[in-house]
């Protein structure tokens, strides 16, 4: 909301739907909202665009829900439970569907997609490791959907973003094979680590994510046929090893998250078509549970 607000300034008018069971909004975020809805019900008219934010398991049925008030939809990843559900009612709507993927904003995957020839890749592992408690201070990780498999949490789906940058750097994989499972000491129900191998016509590409790392590492490393690049995005910056080369980019969370708004906006503008559609997320949702 805080970016809408930069971006549109007074030209958004912010209706917010919430259940009552969380926390009251502070000042801060209550100066950003025109108005608080507890349900459809109380919705009027139609809307540009509308945000679906809630927890993954609930998705789908408030895509339904709510299908009739707009005609462009922002949806958070992972799009829905376990990508088996019924598209049908979504297709041919002629509605626009954006599911978000905001590591793709990153100033080093734009620079990776940009100038890095990828059919000279020919291994790659990619590692997102972590420590849930910390995720949100002043929370108990415990009643989290991140913990609850029932909520369609677990390490697979919840760090989705790794491959989606990766298919969206280097297109799908031929077969991909999983290994996921609960391990760690953390008091969760869902899978704490999740480790891929997939296979390209012209590389290997390794995957490794998990709940339980007490560093945060969230990094990729290519190896091509005449270089090693060595990708740190939490660092914000690229190594190129052989060439000694480092290039830095210079941007905080609000930067990159901006820029999938814009780019969203065109999407309700109609200026350009969704580029992660329905579909487009199923696809990679199945993914993390190692089918195509």
């Amino acid at each position: 909301m805080r970016n809408l607000r930069e971006l549109l300034g007074d030209r958004v008018q912010i209706t917010v739907v919430r259940s009552g069971k969380g926390a009251a909004a502070g000042p801060d975020t209550a100066s950003l909202i025109d108005r608080i809805c507890a349900g459809a019900g109380e919705l009027e008219g139609f809307y540009d665009a509308l945000f679906i934010t809630n927890p993954t398991f609930l998705h789908y049925d408030t895509l339904l829900e709510y299908h009739r008030f707009s005609d462009a939809f922002f949806i958070e990843k992972p799009v829905f439970m376990d990508g088996t559900e019924d598209l049908l009612p979504f297709k041919d709507s002629g509605k626009a569907y954006y599911v978000a993927c905001p590591l793709r904003y990153m100033g080093a995957i734009q620079y990776l997609k940009g100038h890095v020839d990828f059919k000279k890749v020919r291994s790659a592992r990619c590692i997102s490791s972590s420590y849930l408690p910390d995720w949100r201070p002043g929370t108990d990780y415990r009643n989290t959907y991140s913990a609850r498999r029932d909520m369609g949490g677990g390490v697979s789906a919840d760090l989705i973003h790794e491959w989606d940058y990766i298919q969206y750097l280097m297109g799908m994989p031929n077969h991909v094979k999983c290994i996921m499972g609960k391990k760690s000491c953390l008091e969760v129900d869902a899978d704490d680590i999740a480790v891929y191998i997939a296979d390209y016509d012209d590389k290997i590409v390794e995957i490794h994510l998990d709940y339980f790392g007490r560093r945060p590492q969230r990094k990729l490393e290519l190896y091509c046929d005449d270089e090693t690049v060595s990708v740190d995005l939490i660092g914000q910056k690229i190594d190129f090893l052989v060439r000694g080369e480092t290039i830095c980019f210079h941007q905080g969370r609000d930067d990159y998250q901006k820029r999938e708004l814009e780019h969203f906006l065109e999407i309700v503008n109609g200026t350009i078509r969704s580029d992660n559609d329905l579909e487009e997320a199923r696809r990679v949702l199945r993914l993390t549970r190692g089918e195509l």
